[in-house]
């Protein structure tokens, strides 16, 4: 099922919007200060950037919507913090 929870499900929602997140900024910073200003290289690279920062709280937040459903909740009880 789509919306199943679990305490690995949600280390890897976590560890998935980090990695949007530093990928995101590592991104940006690359097309600020590394890329020539070839075709529009920059504006591509550094709009992926901003996708990515963008999708990190979106990851995030729809985990921790996920965990506080009632029969998600029962789960998250059980796991080991």
């Amino acid at each position: 099922m789509l919306l199943t929870l679990g305490c690995q499900t949600m280390r890897e929602g976590v560890v998935a919007s980090l990695i949007f997140f530093l990928a995101g900024v590592m991104l940006i910073l690359v097309a600020m200060h590394v890329l020539p200003q070839i075709w529009n290289l920059q504006h591509i690279v550094m709009f992926f950037g901003f996708i990515l920062l963008l999708l990190s709280p979106i990851i995030l937040l729809s985990t921790f919507l996920i965990s506080v459903l009632p029969k998600s909740k029962e789960k998250m009880d059980k796991c080991d913090h």
